[in-house]
């Protein structure tokens, strides 16, 4: 039988993500230090992990609705008033996921039409050019800059609009880069959207780890733009839930009508035991959360400061978990610098070109290790440096 005949043309065009390729070598190899995945490395909050020990107990494992708990929704919504200062219907206007990946594909999904096109800043995250290609839509990328601190510019952005364009993806904080759009910034990019028919597809997953003291502000919270933003939110990252699998959306009740319905026939609900640990999460666990920023913030420092130390210019990022460094320098591309590091020194990394053309020349490192995993990962790619130097 020839499979290639009956396989789906779209998904047989999708790259696996480069992200997985070097985690699974490292899980092959002895004395590995990996800073590969974009995973805290802090155990969930007790008062989480208790509320869940006694959801199980209490034999609530049911489904629930499709859209999500009722005491979520709504729990969801007062986070978000407080956060981002947008008030949303939680019966009609929030959506709980399977992760936030769910509901960045239940967006995509609901919007895009075979042709449509939707504007991806890169360097970002492996998802969105690959979604986008399975509606049939044409992911059109936006390269940021290392000069503009890796952030969208209206005028990027007005270049890259034409009569086809759908959607924009405004992935800040970044993963992999670590930008973060501020209010001024998201100001110019509402000014170019406000008379167009053009949805942001907002995803905030690393909206609370921000550093520098200026909290994260959302571009539905701008001026106009709350009507044609979807913002999608999570719960792995800020509170270290990644096995949880558990995100949400947020946006204008007609879109996530549509969005229901796809979750509804794909999904049907979100795991039951995370819905009620995450009402707990959001209600009791704000100090769990500001502690490890506080870590994160640590480590981000000590990070910075020795890829510049050992002649790798390093962007200092000011949102999520992630440096990334530029390894132009060394003459190697992102891909041959990281299979010899990984071979030469068992150090894991995540070469830049995995989250779009524009990383070239540059490698993804997590700082969501602890202080001695880090210092040793430094150790050993000062020494790989050293004798490529050499």
């Amino acid at each position: 039988m020839n499979y290639d005949n009956i396989l789906s043309d779209r998904v047989q065009g999708i790259k696996f993500s480069g992200i997985r390729k070097f985690f699974d070598i490292a899980a092959t190899m002895d004395n590995i230090i990996s800073l590969s995945v974009g995973e805290p490395d802090f155990k969930t909050p007790f008062a989480i992990r208790r509320t869940a020990i006694h959801t199980l107990e209490k034999g609530k494992t049911t489904y629930t609705s499709n859209a999500g708990l009722d005491t979520l929704r709504e729990a969801i919504n007062d986070y978000l008033t407080e956060r981002i200062h947008c008030s949303y219907d939680p019966k009609h206007e929030i959506l709980v996921t399977v992760g936030g990946s769910e509901a960045i594909d239940a967006a995509i999904r609901a919007l895009v039409n075979f042709g449509d096109e939707v504007l991806v800043p890169e360097p970002s995250f492996v998802c969105y050019a690959p979604m986008v290609q399975l509606t049939g839509g044409v992911a059109v990328p936006i390269e940021t800059k290392v000069e503009d601190k890796f952030k969208l510019t209206a005028k990027q952005l007005l270049e890259k609009i034409t009569p086809k364009t759908k959607a924009l993806i405004l992935p800040f904080p970044n993963n992999p880069t670590g930008a973060v759009m501020r209010r001024e910034d998201l100001e110019e990019i509402a000014a170019v959207l406000r008379d167009k028919d053009i949805i942001v597809i907002s995803d905030e997953i690393y909206s609370e780890l921000t550093y520098g003291g200026v909290p994260h502000v959302s571009i539905a919270e701008i001026d106009g733009m709350k009507e044609r933003t979807i913002v999608i939110n999570g719960f792995s990252k800020a509170f270290a839930m990644t096995g949880w699998r558990l995100g949400f959306a947020a946006g204008p009740e007609p879109i996530l009508t549509q969005m229901l319905k796809i979750h509804q026939y794909a999904i049907m609900c979100s795991p039951t035991v995370s819905q009620f640990a995450a009402v707990t999460a959001l209600r009791e666990c704000r100090a769990d959360v500001d502690n490890m920023v506080s870590e994160y913030d640590m480590r981000r420092k000590l990070i910075v400061k020795g890829f510049n130390e050992m002649g790798l210019e390093c962007f200092e990022p000011e949102g999520a978990f992630y440096v990334f460094p530029c390894i132009k320098s060394t003459g190697m591309t992102s891909q041959q610098f990281c299979e010899e590091l990984i071979y030469k020194k068992h150090v894991a990394v995540v070469p830049g070109d995995a989250f779009g053309e524009s990383g070239e020349g540059y490698i993804r490192v997590s700082y969501a290790y602890s202080i001695n995993h880090i210092n040793t990962a430094l150790k050993r790619i000062k020494e790989f440096l050293d004798e490529i130097r050499n």
